[in-house]
């Protein structure tokens, strides 16, 4: 029965990975370059240490770098600061496949001490400006690695700085002065050597952030601002790798796939160990962070993680991650399966698509959604209350949809049938559902069955909102239509069970009904 543990992970293949990233410090604006090592149950940030290049100049630490003039693209690099701001003048982009990058010799962060033999360690930021693009077809830079950058060194990606084009006649040392243009101010995109680094810089372990239990954070935090190509993983202890910015898109998107799969897979490895000290009545089916929407007394939405469970007969919604037997009597809330109702809200398709989602799969739209996070669910529960969720990834969404589906299902198949108290003019009555049998009232004291119905004899319902429903059957010999009015304490629980029951029955007769019904996975593995 429990095989479907395995449904939504059997195609994750574990990733390992390296590849060269910055760190981004969001409070100063700082960035600069680290190498990220993921394995499968770590992901690793390595610092630069000191450099030792062969053919260096007296020290280990300099380095004398011919570089030569190229009809297009020039020496391939920009500078900033400037004895003016008592900062050393240093390197501050290096362009692919330029002179500056085909030497495999310099790096963002390098701080140039002489040009064609003259010492430029006290000139000012526009001299030695003057210098590099007046020094001829051949230029020789000596320059010493800083082991941290220059807190100007700040790298908004591939925006060239104000003094880029030649004709502004001046260069400022807090902005980048380009030696790639030769005349031209195409705006040409930058980009790291990674092969050359990697060769030439020596790396250190310096943050180790264990990935179990892990969570992955794409948001500028308390706002609906995503991070352009940058995330933040955080360990179950609140470590966090700092931001993660990636030259790309595309890098980012492998990052964050890669991650994920890592996760995601350490995720499924707890729920078997979990699962191994539980009844198979009382199994996990799915667990994992969310973000949860809550509302503030001043309307203002705010969004915090939690971690959600589904287990056995109930749905948990956790603070932080239950890690023992015991944990599991310390959820922030305990919902029973049978009685919530799953719902996505919204599927970011492509640039301002989630309406046209909407509009044309019939996704649930009750919540204002003026926010911009594009994977969105609701899980509705009694009272007419709900909690609303996103999740970082697409692929996310598509796994709690079909793993609420699944536990909701098979919740219903093990309870069998649900009463509910229940009034009608005056009168106390029971109102069960039965999986078998459909829906019976009968009389509270006396037991008698008052009437029963199959689940396809209802035909449908009304209700105000509050507690009152009229339920619509139709009678097999008659063929009309028989209204059954109930009043309930609770009747958001009641519908929901009822949805919950119905919708189990259908997929009990036809397997394929469950990815029928799956929009998250129709729509999102095909984008």
């Amino acid at each position: 029965m429990f095989i479907f543990l395995n449904f939504c992970f059997c195609a994750l293949l574990l990733q390992t990975k390296t590849g060269i990233a910055l760190l981004y410090d969001e409070v100063s604006e700082n960035a600069y370059d680290i190498r990220l090592k993921l394995t499968k149950e770590v992901l690793t940030i390595q610092k630069q240490d000191v450099i030792c290049v062969s053919g260096s100049d007296h020290s280990a630490n300099h380095r004398a770098v011919t570089l030569r003039r190229q009809p297009v693209g020039g020496l391939g690099l920009s500078i900033k600061g400037g004895a003016e701001h008592k900062v050393p003048v240093v390197i501050s982009k290096i362009f692919k496949d330029q002179a500056a990058d085909q030497t495999g010799m310099l790096f963002i962060g390098d701080a140039i001490m002489q040009v064609n033999g003259i010492n430029v360690e006290s000139a000012t930021h526009e001299e030695v400006v003057h210098l590099l693009r007046n020094a001829g077809d051949e230029v020789t830079i000596t320059v010493q690695y800083l082991r941290e950058a220059p807190s100007f060194l700040k790298l908004p990606l591939g925006s060239p700085g104000p003094s880029s084009d030649h004709s502004s006649g001046a260069s400022s040392p807090l902005f980048d002065s380009g030696l790639h243009l030769n005349g031209n101010s195409t705006n040409t995109l930058y980009k790291l050597s990674s092969h050359s680094e990697l060769q030439n810089k020596h790396w250190l372990d310096t943050l180790s952030v264990p990935l179990s239990m892990g969570r992955i954070s794409r948001y500028k935090a308390g706002t609906d601002k995503l991070r352009s190509n940058a995330f933040e993983v955080l360990a179950l202890d609140g470590v966090s790798t700092g931001i993660l910015q990636f030259y790309t898109a595309q890098e980012s998107a492998d990052w964050l796939r890669a991650i994920s799969t890592n996760i995601s897979d350490l995720t499924l490895q707890n729920m078997k160990m979990a699962n191994k000290c539980c009844s198979p009545s009382d199994q996990v089916i799915h667990m994992g962070w969310v973000n949860e929407r809550l509302e503030g007394t001043d309307s203002s939405q705010l969004y915090k993680f939690k971690f959600l469970a589904l287990k056995g007969s109930s749905f948990y919604i956790f603070s932080t991650p239950p890690v023992s037997t015991l944990d599991w009597v310390r959820a922030e809330k305990i919902y029973n399966l049978c009685e919530v109702l799953f719902k996505i809200h919204k599927l970011w398709l492509a640039d301002d698509c989630w309406l046209q989602a909407n509009l044309y799969l019939g996704i649930h739209q009750e919540f204002d959604l003026e926010d911009q996070r594009p994977y969105c669910f609701s899980v509705m529960v009694g009272h007419g209350k709900s909690h609303y969720f996103n999740v970082e990834l697409g692929s996310e969404l598509a796994v709690w949809e079909k793993s609420f589906q699944r536990a909701i299902f098979l919740e219903v198949q093990r309870t069998g049938s649900k009463t509910y108290m229940c009034s009608w003019q005056g009168d106390t009555l029971c109102f069960t559902i039965d999986f078998a049998l459909g829906f019976t009232c009968f009389d509270s004291k006396t037991k008698n069955v008052l009437w029963r119905f199959k689940f396809s004899q209802l035909k449908g319902s009304s209700d105000d909102g509050k507690t009152r429903v009229k339920l619509l059957f139709q009678n097999l010999d008659t063929k009309q239509i028989e209204t059954k009015e109930l009043e309930f304490q609770d009747l958001t629980a009641v519908l929901h069970c009822i949805h919950s029951f119905i919708a189990a029955k259908v997929a009990s007769v036809d397997p394929v009904f469950i990815d029928s019904q799956s929009i998250a996975r129709k729509y999102m593995y095909s984008n």
